[in-house]
């Protein structure tokens, strides 16, 4: 039987491909072949039992005169603008912080702010539920402490949402928090010598030194954090169940009570690949504007 011998190259292609062949089958069975599912359902009406009946576009059409989508579409948004307006420049202001030098115990500092992002979402979501209760609630007690009423923080349509950015804010400023420390401490130091040497001050060492060198890190960050925003659904589902009056209904929620609730698989499909769209979208006009603020060395 004839030897089949393989060239240095098509030996390194043989090999690598052979150790990526167990994640790219995973890719392939458990993302991209359901997301290719998924839109191919988006244009049927199906129950998730029997047969599926072939629509065409009616599922979106119904979409954007639903009153309900269109309400948890903007609800989501305003969550993602909380966070990210917010979130991401409180995990800066405590990066610059704990990245001081003078500090002492900067360590114990950053496990603790870091310690509810290995927190599990569901636990998190109950402490909060009970945080921010009406009556017994110790968010309320402080706030009775300096005079001010108590706030319906999960009852009240105007409450809701920012009682749901607050606790995600809480949850997730850690992880933002280690990414800015990453960048902070890859800026070299020759550059705030030569700031002092000028005779620039500390606010212009971070805002012509600090904020354009950390750009790529500020940049992954306002990405991901809008990304993972915009599927929030846990907070929702746990603490208020998209109330009151659909106050706190967000888009993966709303597609979640249609697929398992009401069981209208293919609207819910239609749903998903809209949300698949916008962050698309919203991902590469960041990229588009990132050339104009983000500064690589």
């Amino acid at each position: 039987m004839r030897e089949i011998k393989l060239s240095s190259k098509h030996q390194q292609w043989f090999w690598g491909y052979l150790f990526i062949f167990p994640a790219m089958l995973g890719f392939f069975l458990f993302m991209l072949y359901p997301m290719l599912s998924g839109i191919l359902m988006s244009f049927t009406k199906w129950s998730g039992f029997g047969s599926q009946e072939w629509v065409g576009t009616a599922n979106y059409i119904k979409m954007f005169n639903d009153k309900h989508f269109i309400k948890a579409v903007w609800n989501t948004i305003y969550y993602t603008l909380g966070i990210l307006t917010i979130g991401v420049p409180l995990a800066l202001i405590l990066a610059l912080f704990l990245n001081q030098k003078f500090l002492k115990g900067r360590n114990f500092f950053r496990a603790i702010y870091y310690l509810p992002v290995i927190s599990m979402m569901v636990a998190v979501s109950m402490l909060w539920k009970w945080l921010l209760s009406t009556n017994h609630g110790l968010v309320n007690y402080f706030i009775g402490l300096i005079g001010l009423p108590s706030v319906n923080w999960l009852l009240d349509p105007r409450c809701a949402m920012p009682g749901l950015i607050l606790m995600s804010i809480w949850k997730g400023t850690g992880f933002n928090m280690v990414i800015f420390l990453a960048g902070l401490q890859g800026i070299p130091g020759v550059y705030y010598e030569v700031a002092d040497i000028d005779g620039a001050n500390w606010w212009h060492k971070f805002r012509h030194v600090t904020l354009p060198l950390l750009s790529p890190a500020t940049f992954f960050i306002i990405i991901t954090t809008m990304i993972h925003s915009f599927q929030i659904f846990q907070q929702a589902y746990i603490m208020t169940e998209g109330g009151p009056q659909e106050a706190t209904t967000t888009i993966v929620y709303y597609v979640y009570k249609n697929a398992f609730e009401w069981f209208h698989m293919g609207y819910a499909c239609a749903q998903a690949v809209l949300l698949l769209v916008i962050l698309i979208l919203a991902t590469y006009l960041q990229k588009e504007l990132q050339k104009k603020w983000v500064f690589y060395e």
